[in-house]
């Protein structure tokens, strides 16, 4: 995935409503009508977001008559975890380390200080 498909797919999910459409479409198709019924917004609103979703290739449009069913992609999202991923294995290192540090010290900061000789 190059960065700017990244960037779009990023953006696209930044948004609480663009990411409840998308939980919608895990259920399956749906118009654009039945994608608003949940909001408080216009259909030209949902329109928009549907949009952003598109152009970052989360959703495709369908033809069904005169209807437009919107259906969720799953690539995208499949890319961006992935790039996630790479990350996520970086911080389990990170945590593995620390836990062989933190088991190393835990004799240490479990004994008695020594008493100074006089």
């Amino acid at each position: 995935m190059n960065a700017e498909d990244l960037d779009a797919t990023f953006f696209a999910l930044a948004d609480p409503t663009r990411r409840a459409i998308l939980a919608r479409l895990t259920t399956g198709e749906a118009s654009v009508s039945e994608l608003a019924q949940p909001f408080a917004m216009s259909q030209p609103a949902i329109s928009k977001h549907l949009k952003v979703l598109e152009r970052a290739g989360l959703i495709r449009r369908g033809k069904d008559a005169q209807r437009r069913p919107c259906r969720i992609e799953a690539a995208p999202l499949k890319q961006a975890n992935a790039w996630i991923e790479r990350y996520r294995a970086l911080w389990g290192d990170n945590f593995t380390r620390l836990d062989v540090l933190l088991d190393e010290l835990k004799p240490a900061v479990g004994a008695a200080p020594a008493m100074p000789e006089t």
